[in-house]
């Protein structure tokens, strides 16, 4: 992490420290607070594509969460000791309060329905007296911005219980989570409700999506892109990024929200792609897990997934539709992050923005999950002279990342702010724009 971030993180986790034992003002306590960092993420490429088996290119970012946390003093209900998590967000002032059982219920659209999920999955998948815990955190991330902010959260609240319950020494945890994309892959199915090998799935956040946000916060190397397969979640090449070149990126000020409508609209996107599948899977009589690995099944089955799916009628969508959104995903995976990868490997910046270019289109073509904010904002990034551009994350609103010389850094901010706001006035005010290295992966301080 660059010095200055460096600097505030060790601040405000000093202050969180601080500000958890006022918390806990009415009882006395030996123990140390056990503190994390767990950064947002960029999807650099990868546009809808971990829930369905394919590839992405992500890293770190410099902003995130930190969280300091104590076991709780437990109260007791109906004779029995209840653990309860209290969850303050410091920048709010907010206070959540929760028992660690599978039986809560979900508080839709607040931010504490994220530390709810993590909460009943633990309490679900981990056997054995259970300790509760006094919780702070504090975010820089832009809220709703398609940096990971929510499965941050999810991260850094599972941290704290998982350091303060010593999880990883369970019998659970070592049958099931041997590794750190183990944990990752573990940490999107507590999102999504599904099973993780033999822990069992609970109610999640309502979402339809994978593990690429956890793989990028808890996997990423600082300096570095990385690129992952999923379902499951496989390490493939970590890729060094130029010299001289840093991320500057664009919050448009249009919430990317996953709860209501804007749930639904994220959804709709995942279940094209299911929908395909199965009927890829009635059609050859296969039980392929995900288009990934239907499309790797056989040397011609790309052409056989396409005939089924112009042949199909009667499902949810259109023929043209299912076909649109396979091809983007192929696409996505199969080709362009490869090619991207490659160049950056070699230090052609000029080709990794070519390819970059063709996936932003694809997502504006296909997804419909663009917005005339971040397609704006990328058409801006390029003419203000960024090497490439592109929206990332679900869409429906959130952020754009842009790759620029970090010597003109400051000068292309103020260029990419002015021009955008220009275009949209009402953004004033609730658009943010930043610069970011390619930063370090979570962890315990």
């Amino acid at each position: 992490m660059s010095g200055d971030e460096t600097v505030r993180k060790a601040t405000r986790v000093a202050q969180l420290a601080h500000d958890l034992m006022e918390m806990r003002a009415e009882t006395t306590t030996s123990e140390q607070p056990v503190s994390f960092w767990v950064p947002g993420r960029i999807e650099v490429l990868g546009k809808h594509t971990d829930y369905g088996g394919g590839r992405s290119l992500l890293c770190a970012i410099e902003r995130g969460i930190c969280a300091a946390a104590l076991p709780s003093v437990d109260r007791e209900q109906a004779g029995r000791q209840v653990p309860r998590v209290r969850i303050r967000d410091t920048n709010s002032g907010e206070m959540a309060e929760i028992e660690l059982s599978p039986d809560v219920a979900p508080r839709p659209g607040h931010w504490s329905n994220y530390a709810i999920a993590v909460t009943r999955r633990i309490a679900t998948n981990f056997s054995g007296p259970m300790r509760g815990a006094d919780i702070t955190f504090a975010s820089d991330l832009p809220p709703a911005a398609g940096v990971s902010s929510s499965s941050a959260l999810v991260i850094a609240i599972f941290l704290a219980l998982s350091a303060i319950n010593n999880l990883p020494d369970s019998a659970e945890y070592q049958t099931n989570i041997r590794t750190q994309e183990d944990l990752a892959e573990y940490l999107g199915c507590v999102e999504n409700g599904l099973d993780f090998r033999a822990l069992r799935g609970q109610l999640g956040v309502g979402t339809f999506g994978g593990s690429e946000d956890h793989t990028a916060i808890l996997c990423s190397r600082a300096g570095s892109l990385a690129q992952y397969s999923f379902c499951p979640v496989r390490f493939e090449r970590a890729i060094e990024l130029p010299k001289g070149y840093i991320f500057v990126i664009a919050a448009s000020g249009v919430r990317a929200e996953k709860t209501g409508a804007a749930l639904e609209h994220y959804n709709r996107v995942s279940r094209r792609l299911s929908v395909g599948l199965d009927i890829w899977n009635r059609a050859s009589g296969r039980s392929d897990r995900s288009m990934g690995a239907a499309i790797s099944s056989a040397p011609d089955a790309r052409t056989q997934i396409r005939a089924a799916l112009g042949a199909a009628t009667g499902a949810e969508y259109s023929s043209e539709s299912l076909l649109q959104r396979f091809d983007q995903f192929d696409r996505e995976v199969n080709e362009l992050i490869p090619m991207a990868g490659d160049a950056l490997a070699r230090g052609d910046v000029t080709a990794f923005g070519e390819v970059v270019a063709r996936s932003q289109t694809g997502a504006e073509l296909a997804l419909d999950n663009q917005i005339p904010q971040t397609v704006s904002l990328v058409r801006q990034a390029r003419q203000s002279g960024a090497v490439a551009a592109s929206a990332f994350g679900a869409g429906f609103g959130g952020s754009v990342w842009a790759l620029v010389e970090a010597a003109e850094v400051e000068s292309f901010q103020r260029r990419w702010a002015s021009a955008y706001h220009r275009q949209f006035p009402e953004a004033i005010g609730h658009s943010e724009f930043f610069s970011t290295m390619a930063g370090p992966s979570a962890t315990k301080l």
